[in-house]
């Protein structure tokens, strides 16, 4: 058990103040990239306030590699700098092609694997909503098991979409149920990007305008907030079945070639 002390202080003016102090927790493990991550290259980051504070900033890292392996030099460049407005990324498949990389960024020579530039005023953000067509089998699948945030906003895209049609969104992705069919792939697209939306805007990311296409832009009218999510359900799942009904023996071809 963690150790606790009892602590009681009496003060002249009569104020008496008693604690119970207890251990603090054990520091949590340093990260640890799991062993089957095996990348083809990695990245460096390096950033300075200025052109020489960069060049400075590339000598002072090679002057004290540690002997950690590559990835961790990289994971703690990404997560424990700060960025700053002068930036390099340096990238190699070994640790002889980084070091390379950066003593051309510290004697600022190019290098094959090396990248500079100034950091800008961030622009607005736009999120573009596509149409059918984008959808393949298995998609989401992974998402659905890795980001909780993903989860909850199908769920509740499931839980719209229920009262307007005979299948689920499980059954869909699973492929239980027919996905070429048009009054199930555009529902199912329309709570993919909804969801996806709603893992974008957890990280921070949120747009300044939305845009789609067909079953995109009632997604983009739902995360604009124009319609709410059970609106824009029964408006896709509905329109999705009256395109069946108006089609009747024609059909949609998507080909993927240039002009």
């Amino acid at each position: 058990a963690p150790r606790r002390a009892g602590i009681s202080s009496f003060g002249v003016s009569g104020t008496n103040a008693h604690l119970i102090l207890e251990q603090s927790p054990s520091a949590a493990p340093a990260h640890v990239l799991p062993a089957a991550v095996d990348p083809a290259a990695l990245p460096w980051l390096l950033s300075g306030r200025s052109a020489q504070a960069l060049r400075a900033q590339a000598a002072r890292l090679l002057a004290a590699l540690p002997d950690a392996p590559s990835a961790d030099v990289g994971f703690s460049l990404a997560t424990t700098r700060t960025a700053l407005e002068h930036r390099a990324v340096v990238v190699g498949a070994s640790r002889d092609e980084l070091v390379e990389g950066l003593s051309a960024v510290a004697e600022g020579r190019s290098a094959a694997g090396v990248v500079e530039g100034v950091a800008g005023e961030p622009g607005r953000i736009a999120f573009v909503f596509p149409g059918q067509g984008s959808q393949w089998q298995g998609m989401a699948l992974e998402l659905l098991d890795s980001s909780p945030v993903f989860a909850a906003r199908m769920a509740e895209c499931g839980e719209a979409l229920s009262a307007f049609t005979d299948w689920s969104l499980d059954d869909a992705l699973n492929g239980r149920v027919d996905v070429e069919r048009v009054d199930v792939v555009q529902p199912l697209l329309f709570a993919v990007m909804v969801s996806l939306a709603a893992v974008w805007e957890d990280w921070g990311i949120r747009p300044s305008a939305v845009i789609g296409h067909s079953q995109g832009e009632i997604a983009a009218a739902c995360v604009a907030g124009v319609l709410s999510l059970d609106d824009a359900a029964r408006v896709v799942a509905l329109r999705s079945r009256a395109i069946v009904a108006l089609a009747g023996k024609g059909g949609m071809v998507s080909v993927p070639l240039p002009v």
